[in-house]
């Protein structure tokens, strides 16, 4: 029987797999500390800006986002012509291997890079090309190290899902200035508002003043808007008008940008919620470590924990903390089979890992 039969390739991308959902003991409260989602939900301006839309739901949003374009420009002193926004950050990363890449192309990834990285390469016929990292961390020497004459594009996460590592500002400028001018550099800074290094750069220096660098952001982390999908880039503007050449005409709902003004305009729940994450960052570091449990240090609102690959091994811990109602994510599919990746949640959720985890360790078997 014939039937329609997919491109090239398409078949051979593993699809992205979001965290699993849990099978915990009866009667058991169950934590969800598997995506990287905020404790503290949106802040109560972006949830009034949401609730002004709900009278006219029957019109169509305008086209170019706008409003919110207008609303970042002012926030971070930016040419709101150099803006584009999307349904989350994945859209415009799919957007941007849309418009750059082929067959033929080569894009360079890191060896724990966030899996939509090389789904969007693979989608659009290009080689995804896989540069090492060391401790697990982004090196430019290895992706420099990759280059050919068929790179047309570097993915750099930075800091890094999910991993939780960072480069310094030094370092991504000598990336830009390593890398051949016709090769474009994304710097993926999803997780930006909760570093607190002096010597990070969230990427827009680089974005404004190279024709060949840009910068992709969310809502869906520190801002809590994760439910909307709402994102945005900004770049040179040679960049963003060949991007909204084939960017959907309403790709942005007006909820989801209202929601996202009225998030930005609240600094004052940014800044909560990045003071909160260090503190629990520093101390579920200190007490996992503690346990004998290897962890990565994070500047993210997650980290990454490491164990032993037989006796007390992530598939067992991951089971035995399940079952208790803490759901953390595996990081197979990323390389990564012998860790754990935990979302940083309410008080409660993090002193429970941390005993759990202590009685996991203090158990006969794994299990």
């Amino acid at each position: 029987m014939s039937r329609p039969v997919p491109k090239p390739g398409i078949l051979d991308i593993a699809p992205y797999t979001p965290g699993k959902s849990p099978v915990v003991e009866p009667g058991r409260k169950t934590y969800k500390l598997s995506a990287n989602e905020t404790p503290f939900g949106p802040s109560s301006r972006a949830k009034d800006a949401f609730a002004t839309t709900v009278a006219h739901l029957e019109d169509y949003p305008e086209g170019t986002s706008k409003v919110l374009r207008e609303a970042l420009g002012h926030r971070f002193g930016l040419d709101p012509a150099q803006i584009i926004c999307g349904a989350g950050s994945d859209e415009i990363l799919n957007l941007i291997a849309h418009v750059y890449l082929g067959p033929g192309d080569e894009a360079i990834s890191t060896a724990h890079g966030f899996l939509v990285y090389p789904i969007a390469t693979q989608a659009n016929g290009a080689t995804n090309v896989v540069a090492p990292e060391t401790n697990f961390t982004c090196n430019v020497d290895a992706i420099l190290n990759c280059v050919t004459p068929r790179t047309k594009l570097v993915w750099l996460a930075n800091p890094n899902n999910p991993t939780g590592t960072y480069l310094p500002s030094s370092e991504i400028k000598r990336l830009r200035a390593g890398l051949p001018e016709h090769v474009l550099l994304v710097l993926d800074a999803a997780y930006w508002d909760y570093v607190t290094k002096g010597d990070y750069d969230n990427g827009l220096e680089l974005a404004k003043t190279t024709e060949n660098t840009v910068a992709t952001y969310t809502f869906s982390k520190v801002h809590g808007l994760a439910a909307l999908r709402i994102g945005w880039m900004f770049g040179p503007a040679h960049i963003v008008d060949a991007m909204n050449r084939i960017r959907g005409p309403f790709n942005v709902s007006a909820p989801a940008m209202m929601a996202a003004v009225g998030a930005i305009e609240d600094t004052g729940h940014v800044e909560m919620s990045r003071t909160y994450t260090a503190k629990w960052i520093g101390i579920l570091t200190e007490e996992i470590t503690k346990l004998g449990i290897e962890v990565t240090p994070s500047v993210a609102n997650f980290l990454l924990m490491h164990f032993p690959a037989t006796g007390k091994t992530a598939a067992d811990a991951d089971a035995f903390l399940t079952r208790r109602g803490l759901v953390l994510r595996a990081v197979t599919n990323y390389g990564l089979p012998n860790s754990l990746r935990m979302t940083i949640g309410t008080e409660e959720a993090n002193r429970l890992v941390i005993e759990t985890l202590r009685e996991f360790m203090a158990s006969n078997s794994g299990q």
